[in-house]
């Protein structure tokens, strides 16, 4: 497996063993490399108690998260600072090169960690459980975390917060919240994706030494603007058509403002010919919201649409390069019906979103007869309906549960939320950078579906169009973040930031 060269890598724990493995074989001492660790913390942890008498305490364990908090320590002292090492465990067990540095540490040695030692504390330091923890948390180390979770100190997390799963983000008992993570030659898997990503607060990455052409990630990178490099300009002699023809169904009483936003964010993407069906009693309506994109009413029961309109959009969508199912589609009984009969007789890469999702709750598996390129973009909700559990699995398993979906539907799914994840049944997983608090608003995923379904609509390819949409869609929201406040952002504004956010 090879990452894309539009992603920024994301090590897992494996990988990362094998990095430091590599760098040790290559002649640089492991020591070298903990020691490099731990002035990068120290420098960390001052710049949190900056401004602060009071100590820095260093929560260790046993292990080389521990031995770079000992690192750590020898410096932060060495350099005035007045600070206390703590632990929950018996550190005589500790050896290799944490065992070095423990012995190396001056002044009073590391004091057990008793209910109140943390308080009162410029900064708390993690350094409890490193890259090659996963499961579950045990005593006593379940109640040292519970302790540094309780003060009220800023808490800055050594490589990743005790408890994440570096490879995958998930936390099966409890977990340090820190309000910043200093991780080690790499960015990791478990601090870009929920819920890891949620505890890690503000992420750094730290040089220790490593040479660049040490073993690159396979696995997952982050979506970086190199993406959108995939999607071609309108050449100077082409057509509306030669610039991307995308059909889109949905639409019901109530809900005509999510496909009129969906075929809106499509043009502003690039999408040169926009058809918009809906049900034939709601085609007054969007044609007082449209103006660009072509409109077709098609059968329908009480604003819904029926299988009665499977041929009809057939038959009006058979020039499209692409399809985008189920914005404001709605959950009747025929409305769904309508939904799983267009996928499975639709042969051109198909976008399913919305209640077009619900509609194959319990039988995805049927989507993987489909003979052109299907992409799935579920919430964590639409996710566990498909795949027969409850949302909570979901959100404590987003990258697992993705890739099932993937398999199962044999499709591409972006499972979305800050953290949307890219993937498809095999190869890697791409990852959204996140940071745009202004899409937690009604109707901007249907802005998503547009963007990606122009994009496919251009010929893209469905993996890159996803990851590039989603990360288009990111930017946008920024931009319009900056523009209005994040928390004055409606899905309109996102489609006008596009142009803006899109530009090269």
């Amino acid at each position: 497996m090879t990452l894309p060269t539009w992603v920024d890598p994301l090590y897992d724990a494996a990988e990362m063993r094998a990095v430091d493995r590599w760098a040790v074989e290559s002649g640089i001492p492991s020591l070298d490399l903990m020691e490099l660790a731990g002035t990068g913390l120290a420098r960390a942890a001052e710049r949190l108690a900056s401004g602060s008498a009071l100590p820095i305490r260093i929560v260790v364990g046993k292990g080389n998260n521990g031995g770079d908090g000992f690192v750590a320590a020898r410096l932060l002292r060495e350099a005035g600072w007045p600070v206390e090492v703590l632990s929950p465990i018996d550190l005589g067990t500790t050896g290799g090169d944490a065992r070095a540095n423990l012995e190396r540490l001056p002044g009073e040695p590391p004091a057990s960690l008793s209910d109140g030692a943390l308080e009162a504390s410029a900064c708390v330091v993690d350094c409890l459980l490193g890259t090659g923890f996963s499961g579950a948390v045990r005593e006593p180390l379940s109640s040292a975390i519970a302790a540094i979770n309780r003060c009220t100190a800023p808490v800055l997390s050594c490589d990743v917060p005790s408890g994440v799963d570096a490879s995958s983000g998930r936390i099966e008992g409890p977990a340090v919240r820190a309000v910043a993570t200093a991780t080690f030659h790499g960015p990791k898997i478990g601090l870009a994706v929920s819920p890891g990503k949620n505890h890690a607060g503000e992420v750094s990455v730290l040089d220790i030494g490593v040479p660049r052409d040490a073993p690159q990630p396979a696995l997952a990178g982050a979506i970086s603007r190199r993406s959108l490099d995939r999607v071609p300009s309108r050449a100077r002699e082409g057509t509306k058509f030669a610039s991307g023809q995308l059909a889109i169904a949905g639409g019901s009483r109530g809900m005509t403002g999510a496909v009129a936003l969906a075929a809106m964010s499509a043009a502003r993407a690039g999408a040169g010919y926009v058809q918009v069906a809906v049900p034939a009693s709601l085609e007054p309506i969007l044609e007082g919201k449209l103006l660009e994109p072509m409109t077709r009413g098609l059968p329908d029961a009480e604003g819904a649409f029926t299988v009665d309109g499977v041929d009809p959009f057939l038959d009006f969508s058979s020039r499209a390069a692409a399809v985008v199912l189920g914005p404001g589609l709605g959950r009747s009984g025929d409305a769904f019906a309508f939904a799983t009969e267009v996928a499975w007789r639709i042969d051109v890469p198909l976008l399913i979103d919305a209640d077009a999702l619900n509609a194959h709750a319990g039988h995805a598996e049927q989507l993987a007869r489909r003979s052109a390129a299907t992409i799935l973009t579920p919430h964590a909700g639409e996710a566990a309906r498909l795949l027969g559990c409850d949302s909570e699995h979901v959100a404590a398993n987003r990258i697992a549960a993705a890739r099932e979906l993937a398999e199962l539907a044999q499709a591409i799914v972006v499972l979305k939320g800050d953290d949307t994840i890219v993937c498809g049944p095999v190869g890697p997983l791409a990852i959204s950078p996140g940071g745009s608090p202004a899409l937690a608003s009604a109707g901007t995923g249907d802005v998503l579906s547009g963007v990606i379904g122009a994009w496919l609509a251009r010929g893209v390819d469905p993996f890159e169009a996803a990851a590039a949409g989603v990360l288009g869609h990111v930017l946008a929201g920024r931009e319009a973040a900056v523009r209005l406040g994040a928390d004055h952002v409606v899905a309109s504004d996102v489609i006008d930031a596009l142009p803006a956010a899109l530009a090269r």
